[in-house]
């Protein structure tokens, strides 16, 4: 069983879904790990039974198909199959995240049209596996792949302004899939953090998505502040989580460094490594001390790399920094604190 497909089956008819059932356990390469009667089913057996793929109904009480995808994939970017005798909203789905689109057999009696029904849906199941990229609306995911060691009690958390931009990728470009969530706020105007994290998920290693409000963390993840938005980062059973909240500016900014800080401070203390890199201004000195005195492993980019050094200078005078790197040794940095060195 180890190697089979694992599917989620999402629909509303207790019928479709034991139907469903049998066509794909017929196959030896897949196996039906769950049956989701709705969107709110479904979205927790993801979490709990970690499918491979989904098979998803369109037309379903308290969600509809194609809303759940909007809210699922930039969350939990799982390769899906939509399955619904509404054919008219195929492409509203495969624009909402679904990869493939199977119609559903409409005489369950028929025994050739479920023949040929149960071979349509076990190649798209196939299909949807290899997918490697998923796209919802105007952006793009790496697929979700659910390790055993997804969660992890490390949080990196990065700051910076004026610069940070062409500095940040040169600290991430290290990272890889093992890698603990990043979390990173870069003073930057609304609408272009979704571009640039654009970018960086094509140009890294890593999963790189600008923030969603109750986004949950995983390794090899990094999130990208919203302009005009605070992010902060909490913890409960199921790992750390973001929250993307409007408020007034804090040391003059909004999304604010030291607001991020502060939140890791919190929430993660001692399991935090905490960078500062180049920017104008003092944001993020605060909110680093604050991560220093709770046991938080911190950085400050140095003076010679930065292209402007006004922040990694507030916090290294403040005494928030444990050490000072340039900018192509700050990932060096990160691992060996990592490794226990």
């Amino acid at each position: 069983m180890d190697n089979k497909i694992r599917v989620l089956i999402c629909d509303d008819s207790a019928v479709y879904r034991t139907v469903f059932e049998k066509i794909l356990n017929d196959n030896p390469d897949i196996h039906v790990v769950g049956k989701a009667e709705d969107a709110y089913n479904a979205r927790d057996m993801i979490i709990s039974l970690k499918p491979d793929v989904m098979t998803l109904d369109i037309e379903m009480p308290k969600m509809n198909g194609v809303e759940f995808l909007k809210k699922l994939i930039p969350q939990y970017a799982i390769p899906v199959v939509v399955c619904s005798s509404e054919e008219k909203s195929a492409i509203k789905a495969i624009e909402a995240g679904a990869v493939e689109f199977v119609a559903k057999p409409r005489n369950l009696a028929s025994g050739a049209e479920l023949a040929k029904f149960g071979e349509q849906l076990a190649n798209a199941v196939r299909q949807a596996k290899n997918a490697k990229n998923i796209h919802s609306g105007t952006h793009s995911y790496k697929v979700k792949t659910f390790g055993t060691d997804e969660k992890t009690d490390k949080i990196i958390a990065i700051g910076g302004s004026t610069g940070a931009t062409e500095a940040l990728p040169k600290v991430l470009e290290g990272m890889n899939t093992h890698t603990p969530p990043i979390i990173c706020t870069i003073h930057m105007p609304e609408g272009y953090p979704e571009i640039y994290a654009q970018r960086l998920n094509k140009m890294l290693k890593i999963d790189v998505r600008e923030v969603t409000d109750g986004m949950y963390l995983k390794r090899g993840m990094a999130v990208i502040a919203r302009g005009s938005r605070h992010m902060r980062v909490y913890k409960d059973r199921n790992g750390y989580f973001v929250t993307c909240e409007a408020g007034p500016k804090v040391s003059g900014h909004c999304p604010s460094v030291d607001v991020m800080f502060e939140s890791c401070a919190y929430c993660a203390k001692e399991n935090a490594i905490g960078v500062i890199l180049t920017g104008m201004g003092d944001d993020g000195a605060t909110g680093l001390l604050a991560m220093k005195k709770a046991g938080a492993f911190t950085i400050g980019q140095d003076e010679k790399s930065s292209l402007v050094y006004g922040m990694p200078k507030a916090a290294f005078e403040m005494g928030a920094v444990d050490v000072q790197a340039p900018l192509n040794k700050i990932s060096y940095e990160i691992y060996k604190k990592l490794k226990g060195k």
